[in-house]
């Protein structure tokens, strides 16, 4: 009993370190390359990345981003997100990929498929990169 009573709280630390996001269910070490916001074939690239644990980073249609992700799967929140300033004629696309990531809160993974889900039924869906 005494044993048991010990090796619980050990238990308990290791747990506290697991990433409990959609990365630590499936979505890390792969590259999500977004293929349609809300039922639209996305014209310009965008990737979608979970580099460490409650991060996430990636290439918009000008510029490389990165960001806080801050709850558990299902759940999907974006905080902090920052990118660099760079000037392409995709500039409005980015605009539409931003706006669409900043107001998603639910995720699905179901093998390489990553769908965001927002309220009023938007959706992003990810297919991974080989």
């Amino acid at each position: 009993m005494m044993r048991t009573v010990l090796i619980l709280p050990l238990i308990a630390l290791f747990q506290c370190d697991r990433d409990e996001s959609v990365a630590g269910y499936g979505a890390a070490d792969t590259s999500w390359r977004l293929q349609e916001i809300d039922g639209q074939a996305f014209g310009a690239s965008a990737i979608l990345q979970f580099p460490e644990t409650g991060l996430i980073a990636g290439h918009a249609p000008c510029n490389s981003y990165q960001g806080v992700l801050n709850a558990p799967y299902p759940w999907f929140e974006i905080t902090d997100l920052t990118a660099t300033r760079a000037a392409c004629a995709g500039l409005e696309a980015e605009g539409t990929y931003f706006a669409a990531l900043l107001a998603m809160t639910e995720s699905e993974l179901s093998g390489d498929v990553l769908i965001l889900r927002g309220g009023d039924g938007h959706e992003m869906v990810f297919k991974a990169v080989d």
